[in-house]
């Protein structure tokens, strides 16, 4: 063995110089005994481990950190207990299709079955790398260490690949620390790094262009695709060139700049009228990169959002299974958005060189925002105390810079800033779309900041996201990083509050004792943030945001706002199931008061 050690590295040592190789910076995770030996490896690295005090901070900062720099982000975890704690934030980055490698330590093998210390086996021996099967692209068990360079190589692959999202590697820890020689990893070493994307032939852009030519009130409908295939300029130049409206999902919010003079706005149940309306009166709809989602639908009913069948649908999307899957297609392409839209652009250009102006059209995008914005004046610029949420969503849209990075959570700071918060820099807004996880914000910034450390990184998140993982904060003050946490502290889970006040009258369970303004026995969040040191500040009245967060962007230190908001609901013309489950055959909101 002393022999083979002068010859060879451990498995660890050869992954951290895989990861080299890749130019990874950073691997976000916690110790544990199993993964120590990749952790001795990477001291020795200029790779950077980003310790954290909860497994879930690491995969969120990860997941965060992958959407900021578009390649797939690193998690490093300890067996079972630390993999599990992981998990939710691993499925928040599949769900909203976002490359992650997560690397596990695991039992030794020879221990396979025996019930040594946190293994789970109650169904099959070694089997903790299943609990990840039902939402990782794909999950392998490393039982050989010859095999880990070619695991590894494919595992960068898939997860970047098609439809982006997180796979795991877990890895015995005698694997991780056996000693091998370099003949497998040099065998890949000139492998491509990235595959390349699938586009559309003329034949097909033809047909789409012809198709939206002709139609008489075509609307584009975006999804985060865009964003993942950083294909904002070419969307741009494609709807400027044939005139066509933007609506945009959740996910697709800031694919285009929202002061853009074609952008609807977001669609279903918290879009606004007029984005809603366009779309239910679109006779073509051009689908890029979304996945036409429940909330973003009004729950597929229709009347509410749209009207298909009725509407013709020409769908793009890099995963198949996506086309076709909620509503009936005319043309499904399967594609890369950015390799689609070079081509739709050029072919655009060969058969209609002067495009399309719809002057009419963007009149009434402008004239409908300039009636929302002096509908919402009142609330935008109210003192009082506890603030409205508008005001709250003015005064930081006034204070950041148009490229600073917000992450949001869940709620109105989801989706009040979906519907009314302009994002003025592609790619500039992080959002936890399809499993929706409360707590993502915080934890999120941690890795947008990592990735983008020259720019403003804001987390805009309720009092129950805060409050779900605050030891972020130790990671944070510890780095160094200027990050400000604003909480919108309506002293409950509010949408959920409103929801429940609505279809039974009451709020039990979903709201914590006192009130936003009076606390009973509450945490003091600027006081936590404080014993981590960081900076914390409660406000006291309206007038005082503003002012605290040019201070806080000023210091560069990491800061959390503590800002007490009146639990009033996000505006909503569309429709939620969930409304007609709780109360069949009444007409009830989840507005209540």
């Amino acid at each position: 063995m002393d022999g083979a050690k002068l010859d060879g590295k451990t498995v660890a040592e050869h992954i951290v110089d895989f990861l080299e190789r890749r130019e990874v910076k950073h691997v976000f995770g916690l110790c544990g005994h199993t993964n120590i030996a990749v952790l001795a490896a990477l001291a020795e690295s200029p790779i950077d481990f980003v310790t954290v005090r909860h497994e879930q901070i690491a995969s969120h900062a990860a997941d965060a950190y992958a959407r900021v720099t578009g390649k797939a982000s690193v998690v490093l975890s300890h067996l079972s207990p630390g993999l599990t704690n992981c998990a939710t934030g691993v499925a928040n980055a599949a769900l909203d299709c976002i490359p992650m490698v997560v690397i596990a330590g695991d039992i030794p093998t020879h221990y396979y079955g025996k019930h040594p210390h946190q293994e789970v086996n109650l169904h099959a021996d070694a089997a903790q790398w299943e609990i990840y099967r039902p939402f990782v692209k794909r999950a392998w068990r490393v039982d050989r260490a010859d095999l880990m360079a070619e695991i590894l190589e494919k595992a960068f692959h898939l997860a970047e690949s098609g439809q982006p999202g997180p796979v795991l590697v877990n890895v015995p820890m005698d694997i991780f620390s056996e000693v091998i020689p370099s003949d497998s990893f040099d065998r890949i070493r000139d492998n491509t790094r990235a595959l390349k994307k699938p586009s559309i032939d003329d034949e097909t852009a033809r047909e789409i262009i012809e198709a939206l030519a002709q139609a008489e009130n075509p609307v584009a409908y975006v999804g985060g695709g865009i964003l993942l295939a950083q294909a904002s300029d070419e969307l741009r130049d494609f709807v400027e060139h044939m005139g066509l409206p933007v609506a945009h999902s959740l996910m697709g919010k800031g694919a285009l700049r929202d002061d853009h003079p074609l952008v609807l706005g977001m669609t279903g149940f918290w879009g606004t009228e007029l984005v809603n309306q366009s779309c239910l009166n679109a006779d073509c709809i051009f689908a890029v990169g979304t996945r036409f989602k429940e909330a973003d639908c009004s729950s597929w009913y229709p009347g509410y959002t749209f009207n298909i069948p009725g509407s013709k649908v020409i769908h793009i999307d890099i995963e198949p299974q996506e086309i076709g899957r909620n509503y009936p297609t005319e043309i499904g392409v399967v594609a890369d958005a950015k390799a689609a839209l070079r081509a739709l652009n050029r072919v655009a250009r060969e058969m209609y060189p002067d495009g399309f102006k719809r002057p009419a059209l963007e009149r009434k995008i402008a004239g409908f925002r300039t009636d929302f914005k002096a509908r919402n004046v009142e609330m935008a610029t109210s003192s009082a105390f506890p603030m409205m949420p508008e005001r709250i969503l003015a005064d930081t849209r006034q204070a950041l810079p148009e490229d600073a990075i917000i992450t949001t959570d869940v709620g109105w700071n989801k989706n009040g800033v979906g519907q009314q918060f302009d994002i003025l820099t592609p790619g500039s807004i992080l959002t936890p779309g399809g499993f929706a996880t409360m707590g993502f914000g915080p934890p999120g910034a941690i890795g947008a900041k990592l990735a983008a450390p020259d720019r403003v990184v804001l987390s805009l998140v309720g009092d129950g996201g805060f409050g779900q993982n605050p030891s972020m904060l130790a990671t944070a003050v510890e780095l160094d990083l200027g990050i400000i946490w604003l909480v919108m502290n309506n002293n409950a889970f509010g949408t959920i509050a409103g929801l429940q006040k609505a279809h039974y009258g009451l709020t039990y369970g979903t709201t914590f004792p006192g009130s936003a303004e009076a606390p009973a026995n509450g945490p003091g969040y600027a006081d936590i943030a404080r014993a981590y040191g960081a900076e914390g500040h409660r406000l006291s009245a309206a007038d005082e945001l503003l002012p605290a967060l040019e201070a806080a962007i000023a210091s560069g230190k990491p800061t959390v706002l503590d800002v007490p908001m009146i639990n009033n609901p996000t505006p909503t013309t569309g429709h939620w199931n969930i409304l007609d489950i709780y109360s069949p055959d009444k007409k009830v909101s989840h507005v209540a008061t």
